[in-house]
């Protein structure tokens, strides 16, 4: 783990301290293999669906892709799905047979790996195995000190990458948010994704407004990686596809891209935004059939075009305040729907993704710890692959905040520790310690050979949450958790370079126009 430096100077003057905060600090890093927790760590403990209620979901998808099937398919994904064995009905709809289903779903691709341009990075997506990160298109940047709400710039979003680059429990960098400085559409996804990749060599997930704005991506694309046949072995950027609208509708512009992208090796999130009670059913379980029925229409999509080609089943339905409409994303509701959608992905062995971590709050406040804590909690110990916009979401994703990253990367630490659960071994349930202890011992273990071997494997410590006592507290000057907040990220970012060979940036903003520094 990263540790912090001093205590900022505090936000305002009533926050005045003259001490440095007491935190637990490690020598060194440790290695990999013995951390107590990181990425991929096998979840699947919780299970919100019976064995039966996964089966009927399973059947009333199957029923709505046959019997409602999807709408304003393009011409090019006609002309795909029904070669593959759709078929096309006389109001234009496309329905899809359960034998063509079940024959895509065989040759869908499992068990794959999100590649990072540093291999340390890259995400096996297999089985159980958890990864957090963020994702989303705000709008707005959240200033948690001023309590303002600013557009957000391309300079945000490197910062947001530089951040993820340099905090362990957040796994991947997918698109934060909108660079709303740079007017221009295809400049825009432009600088989104070297905004990305510029900030983090983990694995970026990026989207395309615009199926002409490809070919120009993907040369950047190759130019970071070193030519489009390193980029083919190794694809680091996956696409964010909103290839539906719900209920049960294709989005044209989206096909196409997909379409584009598959073609050039990227891999593919399937994503099904639909909300409840506005453009998906309000049950609980039937927005989960209508989200699984429309991937799985993207999973027979997929594969009419390449057999296998890497994708990732993104149930991702949202929840409506039934009083009002507008999102809410903080909701137990919410937290069901992903651990239940994350079950579907275990039915299907498809890797899945979906939203936790989303907070309706306007600031990174105690309503948005307990949102973003019990949502994703919940995801992780679902066993879902990919836990989207995990972390710095605010405003029912309107908002996002820089110091939210950093907050949110104690939560995920302590959220994955609940996914790695007890250990139980010989070792952990021996009695040779309270043997020592207890028959002539000391009588307490806060000295025992074991107590010192297992302190940094068994037990994570926040980087910035504070486990003082009140007295201790006091003497150091009473530090508030965003003051400590601040000061993490100003010390990574003021440490934190860009990502790409300077010989390779200088080229990229020659032949591009790259709005940020």
């Amino acid at each position: 783990m990263t540790e912090i430096g001093d205590i900022c100077e505090p936000a305002r003057a009533r926050r005045s301290g003259g001490r440095q905060a007491r935190v637990a600090l490690r020598a060194a890093p440790l290695a990999e293999d013995i951390r107590p927790v990181r990425g991929g760590l096998p979840g699947g403990q919780y299970k919100p669906l019976t064995e039966a209620g996964v089966q009927q979901i399973h059947a009333a998808a199957l029923d709505a892709l046959e019997q409602i099937g999807l709408s304003q398919a393009s011409p090019s994904g006609v002309k795909l799905l029904t070669e593959a064995g759709a078929i096309q009905g006389d109001d234009g709809r496309i329905r899809f047979p359960r034998a063509l289903v079940e024959d895509m779903l065989a040759k869908a691709a499992r068990d794959i790996t999100l590649h990072a341009r540093d291999p340390k990075h890259d995400l096996h997506l297999t089985g159980t195995n958890v990864h957090y990160g963020t994702a989303g298109a705000a709008v707005h940047i959240v200033d948690p000190v001023t309590l303002d709400y600013r557009d957000s710039t391309a300079q945000d979003l490197y910062d947001a990458a530089r951040l993820v680059d340099n905090l362990d429990n957040i796994h991947f960098y997918q698109r934060t948010m909108v660079c709303r400085d740079v007017p221009d559409n295809k400049d825009m996804d432009l600088n989104t994704l070297y905004g990305c990749l510029a900030g983090t060599t983990k694995h970026v997930g990026t989207s395309f407004s615009d199926p002409s704005h490809v070919a120009d991506c993907f040369e950047m694309l190759y130019m970071v990686a070193g030519g489009e046949e390193k980029w083919l072995k190794r694809p680091f950027v996956s696409n964010s596809n909103c290839f539906v609208v719900p209920p049960m509708k294709f989005a044209e512009e989206s096909c196409i891209t997909m379409e584009d992208c598959i073609r050039r090796g990227m891999p593919m999130l399937l994503l099904s935004a639909g909300q409840a009670g506005a453009t998906s059913p309000a049950p609980i379980a039937l927005t989960i059939v209508q989200a699984v029925a429309e991937c799985l229409a993207g999973v027979v999509y997929v594969n009419a075009i390449r057999p296998g080609a890497p994708a990732i089943f993104g149930t991702w339905p949202f929840v409506s305040d039934l009083r009002t409409g507008a999102m809410s994303g903080g909701s137990a509701e919410q937290a069901l729907l992903t651990a239940g959608c994350a079950q579907m992905h275990r039915y299907y062995d498809l890797p899945g993704g979906a939203a936790s971590g989303i907070s309706d709050s306007k600031l990174p406040d105690m309503q948005a710890g307990w949102e973003q804590g019990i949502t994703n909690a919940l995801a992780g110990l679902a066993g879902l692959n990919m836990c989207y916009e995990a972390v710095g979401m605010h405003a029912s994703l309107l908002g996002f905040c820089l110091e939210s990253l950093v907050l949110g990367d104690d939560l995920l630490g302590q959220a994955m520790r609940l996914v790695r659960g007890i250990d139980v071994t010989p070792d952990s349930t021996s009695l040779d310690a309270m043997k020592e202890v207890c028959l002539g011992g000391p009588g307490h273990y806060l000295g025992s050979d074991q107590t010192l071997k297992l302190m940094q494997t068994e037990y994570i410590y926040p980087n910035v949450g504070n486990r003082m006592s009140p007295k201790e507290w006091n003497e150091a000057g009473k530090p508030l958790l965003l003051d400590t907040a601040i000061a993490r990220k100003n010390s990574i970012l003021a440490r934190a370079g860009c990502r790409v060979d300077p010989e390779i940036d200088r080229a990229i903003r020659a032949r591009f126009n790259i709005c940020f520094k």
